[in-house]
């Protein structure tokens, strides 16, 4: 931040010592304090401004505001002009800083209104949404020294009272997504409508905590905003949070429809909306069946629109976090680059946060699935690194579901204590029911222990958790795997179908429908699927895959070499 004294330089050719003097109060009783309580340092001092560094954007614009309504009020004849800007910059061996982000917030101030302040794009974007403030796009400025223009905005003081009021320090949004579910609107007036209503956004919120990933803001909390018109921008800034669920409730004719949305509280962008109508009949099985719907489609939302922000920011600016989602994104696609790729990012996560149990547990699933899908170079090597980065996953923290789920699925392949890793599976669903993936996960358990009717109720519990899945192609490609082992043929090819469609590209599948087709004699449809396997993996052959994919099905096995797929 860096403030400077309008019209100085002709204040002190009129009285020197008076200005002199006035300007070293305003520093000492306003300008001064006003960093101390926003955590800023000031740097340095000229003969008529400051320039001072924070720990975030958001507080120096806070603390920009305060000295400037401060001085409106009457504490200072003077006016500033204030410019801020981030950046980086380089320390000084005195503690001085330079750099360009030093020199912009500089040029900002220059050009900057009497009494204003004028931000640059870099902090418009970081301070949009999180302060109750408004802001004027100035468009791009030619700054002087500068060789691109720069995008500014002026901080503008609404109508409404006075802006430092409403800039009280908020908190700050947690480092993992985070959620309030607003008190469901009551349409109807009936009492016993609202307490199913609020019933019903307390099972919700319970559901959405079980998710570890998820900071969830507590009943209590969100029920402070029950029978108000509420600004959902006002709500995230307040209870520091990313996303805010909110929905009504309408009672008629034996039904009750219930409507709800997932919005953006920093942007205000709606995510997802729908609408659900049931029977008014048992209550509590009513606000069962509406908690699991909204669930299934708002938490992977919220994971699709983290990780489509993790992608989008410039890697020198990633956290672990924003590391481990570009890890999913690349594991969501199940192709051998992508998993490669997914590797590397969880391993950058890991770096920087080497007690990131989720990562460790994502790439010990991604070198699991190398093997099991027959993608491994070295089967040997993605064996021994999928166990242990498992185990490493496991010391960390053996209370998270995901983790849990993702353990036993990768020790089931690779190790095989078929007892151990049921009873981890079964332990992940327990912890958290509403999560597609540990019913997933749990299915390929069950199906390398050699049960497949109990894998396929797993998948079907997968499904109805989350119906449009990134990774729907591998649950069908399970359940296609239990029906091959009940060789129930037919079905399995209408499932491999099934998955071809979330995901053409998806060899295992394809596999999968030679053997199926294979077994039941359909001879020109099988050799079909066996010539798209060559296509898209040439280099396959049903030795180097038996030799890679640990506990393969012998009837499967069959079917690809009936099918006529090299040996």
């Amino acid at each position: 931040m860096a403030a400077d004294v309008v019209g100085y330089s002709a204040l002190m050719q009129r009285a020197e010592e008076a200005t002199y003097a006035e300007f070293e109060r305003l520093k000492r009783e306003l300008i001064e304090p006003s960093l101390s309580r926003h955590e800023g340092r000031l740097i340095k001092t000229t003969g008529d401004g400051a320039l001072a560094e924070f720990a975030s954007p958001s507080a120096a614009v806070r603390c920009a505001v305060e000295i400037q309504e401060s001085i409106a009020s009457g504490r200072s004849s003077f006016k500033l002009r204030i410019g801020v800007n981030l950046g980086e910059v380089i320390v000084g061996a005195d503690g001085d800083l330079f750099g360009d982000g030093i020199n912009i917030a500089v040029r900002l101030e220059g050009v900057a209104d009497p009494g204003g302040i004028l931000i640059s794009e870099k902090v418009y974007g970081e301070v949009e949404g999180k302060l109750d403030a408004g802001f004027e796009d100035r468009g791009g400025q030619q700054l002087k020294n500068i060789a691109k223009p720069v995008r500014t905005y002026a901080v503008c003081a609404r109508a409404h009272g006075p802006l430092a009021e409403r800039l009280t320090p908020a908190p700050p949004l947690p480092d993992k997504p985070s959620i309030a579910v607003l008190p469901f609107a009551s349409m109807s007036g009936d009492p016993e409508q609202e307490y199913f209503a609020d019933g019903m956004v307390e099972e919700i919120t319970t559901a959405l905590s079980r998710f570890q990933w998820l900071f969830v803001i507590a009943r209590n909390s969100s029920f402070t905003f029950k029978g108000k018109a509420v600004d959902i921008k006002e709500v995230g800034r307040r209870l520091g949070v990313r996303y805010v669920l909110q929905g009504a409730v309408r009672k008629a004719s034996g039904k009750v429809r219930i409507t709800g949305q997932l919005i953006d509280a920093v942007t205000g962008a709606h995510l997802w909306a729908d609408r659900f109508e049931r029977d008014l009949t048992d209550v509590f099985s009513l606000q069962d069946e509406v908690t699991l719907a909204v669930v299934s489609a708002v938490q992977p939302k919220m994971l699709q629109t983290e990780i489509e922000m993790a992608t989008r920011r410039r890697p020198e600016n990633l956290t672990a976090y924003d590391f481990f989602l570009r890890a999913m994104h690349q594991y969501h696609r199940t192709t051998r680059e992508s998993l490669a790729e997914a590797i590397k990012q969880a391993h950058h996560a890991l770096e920087l946060d080497p007690r990131f149990g989720s990562a460790a547990a994502l790439a010990g699933d991604c070198h699991a699935s190398n093997v099991a899908l027959g993608y491994s170079k070295d089967p040997q090597f993605d064996c021994k690194e999928a166990v242990r980065l498992a185990r490493l996953a496991l010391s960390i923290d053996d209370g998270d579901p995901d983790t849990l789920s993702r353990v036993a699925v990768t020790l089931a392949g690779m190790v095989g204590d078929s007892e151990a890793e049921i009873e981890m599976a079964d332990r992940a669903v327990a912890l958290n029911p509403n999560s597609w993936r540990t019913w997933n996960n749990r299915g390929w358990v069950y199906i390398l222990a050699g049960h497949p009717e109990e894998a396929m109720r797993s998948f079907e519990r997968a499904i109805r958790m989350s119906p449009v899945d990134p990774l729907l192609h591998m649950t069908f490609f399970g359940i296609g795997n239990a029906l091959m082992r009940l060789r129930r043929f037919d079905e399995a090819i209408i499932v491999f179908k099934k998955a071809l469609r979330h995901n053409p590209s998806f060899v295992p599948a394809y596999r999968g429908l030679a053997s199926g087709f294979a077994h039941l004699g359909r001879d020109t449809e099988a050799h079909e699927a066996a010539a798209r396997v060559l296509e898209i993996d040439p280099a396959f052959t049903i030795s180097a895959w038996i030799a890679q994919v640990p506990k393969h099905s012998k009837l499967f096995v069959e079917g690809l070499r009936k099918a006529g797929l090299p040996e």
